[in-house]
């Protein structure tokens, strides 16, 4: 088995500058952390704590040197300090009557099981805007690290009582290592990929879209797009029987302009989703992405992971989020890619509700306000 003790020890001065502004972010998570999310129960907190550690290492710039840090005792201490801080103000999620998005809040248009269920739902009539983190470990001769954050805004919109469209964004944001080098890479915006979807506003057990996949090639540096524009068809097929979700959504799309020196693209993309949803808004999840790149030579044409992990619809203060963390092995995939990925994702949900029902809500968060006021 490849050792992953060592990753590279030859750093740069621009690393070096990386490696030590993440070590100096890391050390606000404990305080960052115990200031805006001391209202979150204990079952939140390693979802909402890995999160954070995603974004405050972002602004390193290098995810190589996350790696470094992330093995070594000082994120240990980390998580300590931010579990300790956490336990020593260990309120509940929101006192009696309080609560959005729960079985004792029907003002939040929908209770905790629908609003998981709708989260599950690449077609359903939420808006939510995922931040999908993901980690690409042991690339290359030199075992390097790729990141690729994907800001996925997903919008539906209503067309006519039977018909809705679902839009649904990615746009990457790509740490790429150099392939064949120990150090440097390129960082910046990958191809903007737009998918639209044509889903029934009253669906029946099976619940279906379909529309136009698109590639926009808005990529910041050659090695970090395709140079071309391409669309395809894309369709979602999905039922939600009692506590399963159970689901496949698919595309394949064609170049059909761009950049004539770039090679063309014949690309095909297929993600099955399996939720088992458990009590108190956990959910286990299995959600790999399988891909053909059928301009490849058949030993580099498939990637076909496996592998899940665990989620949870909870909420920051007042606001819904779909937590999730999972980890996949990549046993068939091209020459020199990643064997395997991490995979972090923070949604944040925005339900429907009426005019009623936010007067509601605003109520509420009045009362929470006024319980959480210091007794004099």
């Amino acid at each position: 088995m490849t050792s992953r003790s060592h990753v590279h020890t030859s750093i740069t001065s621009g690393e070096r500058n990386a490696h030590e502004e993440f070590r100096e972010s890391i050390w606000e998570v404990p305080f960052a952390f115990n200031q805006y999310f001391s209202i979150v129960d204990c079952g939140d907190r390693i979802f909402v704590l890995l999160a954070f550690l995603c974004l405050q290492s972002a602004r390193a710039g290098r995810k190589e040197m996350i790696v470094r840090c992330i093995r070594s005792p000082l994120a240990l201490v980390v998580l300590l300090l931010s579990t300790v801080a956490l336990f020593a103000q260990d309120t509940p999620v929101g006192p009696e009557g309080t609560q959005v998005a729960t079985d004792k809040t029907p003002a939040a248009a929908t209770n905790s099981d629908a609003l998981r269920k709708a989260a599950q739902n690449p077609v359903a009539s939420l808006i939510s805007v995922p931040f999908q983190n993901n980690n690409n470990f042991n690339i290359g001769p030199h075992e390097r690290t790729q990141d690729v954050l994907n800001v996925q805004p997903v919008i539906p919109v209503k067309l006519s009582d039977k018909w809705n469209l679902i839009t649904r964004t990615i746009l990457p944001i790509v740490w790429q290592p150099y392939p064949s080098a120990s150090t440097g890479g390129e960082y910046g915006l990958g191809d903007l990929n737009p998918s639209f979807f044509l889903s029934p506003g009253k669906p029946g057990k099976l619940i279906w879209g379909v529309g136009p996949a698109l590639v926009i090639p808005t990529a910041t540096n050659t090695i970090l797009g395709q140079g071309k524009f391409s669309i395809g068809p894309s369709i979602v097929l999905l039922t939600q029987p009692a506590h399963w979700t159970l689901g496949v959504l698919a595309n394949n799309v064609w170049s059909v302009a761009g950049d004539g020196s770039r090679p063309a693209v014949n690309q095909f993309l297929l993600q099955y989703f399996i939720n088992y949803n458990l009590k108190k808004g956990y959910y286990l999840a299995w959600q790999p992405i399988i891909t053909a790149n059928w301009e490849a030579s058949s030993p580099n044409r498939w990637t076909v992971p496996y592998g899940g992990g665990i989620g949870r619809i909870m909420k920051v203060g007042f606001q819904p989020m779909n937590l999730q963390l999972q980890f996949f092995a990549n046993p068939v995939r091209p020459a020199g890619t990643a064997p395997w990925t991490m995979r972090i994702q923070v949604a944040l949900l925005y339900p429907k509700l009426t005019k009623e029902q936010e007067k509601m809500i605003m109520e509420q968060k009045l009362k929470q306000l006024e319980q959480e006021q210091p007794k004099k």
